[in-house]
Formats: C-alpha cells, sequence, structure tokens
C-alpha cells in the first residue's frame, strides 16, 4: 500500500483544515497517512522567512479565508487569542502519538483544541486535556514528550522537511513528490488515482 507522508505544525491553520481531510482521501485513494509533526519556525528560520499573518494585507485576507474554508468542511474555526504560539509540546505530544499508531487522533485533538476552540496549546494542561478528550491516555502522552526518544523524533522530521525542500504546512509527500497546503488536497488524489502527472 502507497503512503502519505503528512507533515505538520499545529500552529498552522492550513494544517488543521487539511488534517480534517486527509484521513477521508487516504481511505477514498487506499493510501496510508504517515503523521509527522515538525517545527515549521525552525524551516521559517533557516530560510529567513517570514509568518505570512506578519503582513496586513496577507493577514487580513487569511482570516476570510479560514473562515470560508471551514465553512466549507463544516469544522469549527476560533482565531486564537494566542497567535503565534509555541507549538514544541504539542509537536512532541503528535509525536509520541504517532509513534503508538494514534497519529491522526491526536492531531485532530491538539489542532480542534487550537484552531477550533482557540485554546492555548502552548500550556501543559491544555494539551492533556485535549488528549484525553480524544480518548487517549494524555498521561502517558504528556510523560513521553519528556524524553529524548520523541524529542529526536521532532527534530529529524524537521530536518527532514529541510533536506526536502519544505517551506510552509501542511505539505504532503506522495512518492517523493511535494503537495503544499490545504488547496492541494485535490490536486494529491488525483496524482494517486492516475488521472495526472505528479
Amino acid at each position: 500500500m502507497s503512503s502519505i507522508d503528512f507533515y505538520w505544525e499545529p500552529g498552522s491553520p492550513y494544517t488543521y483544515l487539511a488534517a480534517t481531510q486527509i484521513g477521508a482521501l487516504a481511505r477514498e485513494t487506499g493510501t496510508t497517512v504517515h503523521w509527522k509533526s515538525f517545527l515549521l519556525g525552525k524551516v521559517f528560520q533557516a530560510r529567513k522567512m517570514t509568518l505570512p499573518a506578519a503582513i496586513p494585507a496577507k493577514a487580513s485576507y487569511m482570516f476570510k479565508d479560514l473562515a470560508r474554508w471551514s465553512a466549507l468542511y463544516d469544522v469549527p474555526f476560533s482565531m486564537p487569542k494566542v497567535f503565534p504560539v509555541n507549538s514544541m509540546l504539542a509537536s512532541r505530544a503528535g509525536t509520541a502519538a504517532a509513534q503508538q499508531g494514534q497519529g491522526e487522533a491526536a492531531a485532530l485533538a491538539l489542532l480542534g483544541a487550537y484552531w477550533g476552540r482557540g485554546e492555548d496549546i502552548s500550556q501543559p494542561e491544555i494539551v492533556h486535556a485535549a488528549l484525553d478528550a480524544a480518548g487517549l491516555d494524555g498521561a502517558a502522552l504528556m510523560a513521553a514528550t519528556q524524553t529524548d526518544a520523541v524529542k529526536d523524533v521532532v527534530r529529524s522530521n524537521t530536518e527532514a522537511a529541510m533536506d526536502l525542500g519544505i517551506f510552509g504546512a501542511p505539505t504532503m509527500v506522495y512518492q517523493g513528490e511535494l503537495f503544499w497546503g490545504n488547496d492541494r488536497l485535490d490536486v494529491l488524489k488525483a496524482v494517486i488515482q492516475g488521472r495526472i502527472k505528479a
């Protein structure tokens, strides 16, 4: 079975949107998803990039665009009071869950807490509660976030993202090709189904 590497960043609103759809796409196309949480801020620093929201005109458009996409997908959206957010803990929690085969559940829980309800996912109690609410073992996953094994994977995912040429989130990697952004899901689907060339 072919697979999609889904590089996701908890602090990215378009990651939230794409994460709500990628599971259905995978089921429809007979692919599996590998959930790879990484630190987009580190990528931005390395590439000397700025946050899109730092540009007033782009930020104004982005907020309207996010409202449109969330309405189209019928998912809740709430602009967090804390933005940008320190996503290190959430990235580690997502990674710990992915190591146990629970990457999708954790990603949706954490992204939903931040972008669906506007909660501050830099706070341990918020992350713990979101994981518990998703039926995961929040205590065990929180403990795992402090282990070198999890920290090393987040670091290696971030390094791999840079090596692949990733510059934003979400980025889906399929058979070595990059598909950046929530609005590339239909293109990715068409490539997987062989309707267009990568």
